[in-house]
């Protein structure tokens, strides 16, 4: 049986616990978890395997795909240069991205792609995971394509393209593109090991994913050009592809993001403290982290198909997704699988799970929440 290893100030006892009682019965294999509580690390916990086929274990600087975690880390990119006064919210995308106007967006607005209630919730043309991992390629067919639904009625989770669509108007904004740009403004401010678009040289720290038990769903039984097939299918990426070189490297801001807790919560504690980095830095005023608040959408996703509440960027508390967060000025978000951060502004507390063997559910696995819940008992 593998220790965890790490540390937890005392109150966080359960939360130790719980990681080592999942790690000794499987129901994780490799995990990270981690709590920046009031400006300090109170917990930096890791344990387990981190390959199963090699036997690795899961050490202190292990990192792991986040899957769509990894779209906080873009709303942030975003919500930088939204303090930079380079961004505004309430304007138009085709005022930073002018191809973008094509086919009926031009009144698709920047709140709208950060809400998921821009109506692109994924491409129009059959695209291949090869074309995905071409970022700019990616972005140029969705400027081509029109919106799915009336934008800002509604939202519909943008599963795999909402780093595209964001990362399209911060490459015309700063010449870079969103990897490059959170790279060197976001995670190196934090002083963070989180990669959108991770280098080569990284790869032997990468846990690969272990695929969740196949949910027996039929999508064939579904009308194939409804908004879920379409955002969900085109392209399907199966668990392993994303241990190759090319999806690792990619830059797909919507689910390629790879860290651990540690790193996960030393950057998202920039929202939880007021805009300040783990440093000191004043990285975002507390006026641009009020934003994340503005409600986009509240009521069934067309995509997910349960109930949510959308800020910008961020989901706000869902009692039936996830019980154990609270009701206040508490933003969240999750990846395939199963891993989750928690910005909590009123507790100044943010908290991250991350782990490899994966949970069949999109959003609101138990196994995250039990997680959530202990972290929540530790405060």
């Amino acid at each position: 049986m593998t220790a965890v290893e790490g540390f937890a100030d005392p109150a966080f006892d359960g939360l130790r616990e719980l990681l080592q009682r999942n790690l000794s019965d499987g129901t994780d294999v490799g995990a990270s978890v981690a709590v920046v509580a009031d400006g300090e690390q109170v917990v930096d916990l890791w344990g387990g395997t981190a390959d199963v086929d090699t036997g690795a274990r899961w050490v202190k600087d292990t990192i792991v795909n986040t899957y769509s975690l990894t779209k906080t880390m873009t709303t942030l990119a975003a919500l930088v240069l939204v303090d930079r006064g380079r961004l505004d919210l309430d304007a138009p995308v085709a005022r930073y991205w002018p191809e973008f106007a094509s086919n009926g967006k031009s009144g698709i607005l920047v709140r709208h792609v950060l809400g998921h209630t821009s109506g692109v919730s994924g491409w129009e043309q059959r695209v291949t995971l090869a074309d995905v991992c071409d970022a700019p390629r990616a972005e140029d067919l969705l400027a081509e394509q029109a919106p799915w639904w009336e934008p800002g009625t509604a939202s519909g989770y943008h599963a795999t393209n909402f780093g595209h669509l964001v990362g399209g108007m911060v490459r015309r904004i700063t010449g870079v593109g969103l990897g490059e740009f959170f790279a060197t403004e976001v995670a190196e401010a934090c002083g963070a090991d989180y990669f959108i678009g991770t280098p080569a040289d990284v790869d032997p720290r990468v846990a690969p994913l272990i695929a969740p038990p196949p949910t027996g769903f039929d999508y064939a039984a579904l009308p194939p050009d409804g908004v879920f097939v379409k955002t969900m299918t085109n392209p399907v990426i199966p668990v392993p592809e994303t241990s190759s070189r090319m999806w690792r490297g990619a830059d797909i801001g919507g689910a390629n993001g790879h860290g651990n807790a540690r790193s996960v919560a030393l950057v998202q504690s920039v929202v939880s403290h007021a805009g300040r980095t783990p440093t000191g830095a004043q990285l975002l005023r507390p006026e641009t982290v009020e934003r994340i608040f503005d409600v986009q959408a509240d009521g069934t996703d067309r995509v997910l198909g349960v109930a949510l509440r959308f800020g910008l960027g961020y989901a706000l508390p869902a009692p039936a997704v996830h019980p154990s967060i609270p009701e206040g000025r508490v933003c969240w978000w999750t990846g395939y699988g199963g891993s989750i951060v928690v910005n909590d502004l009123d507790r100044r507390m943010t908290f991250a799970y991350v782990m490899n063997k994966m949970n069949p559910q999109l959003v609101g696995a138990p196994r995250t929440d039990a997680y959530v819940a202990q972290a929540y008992a530790g405060l």
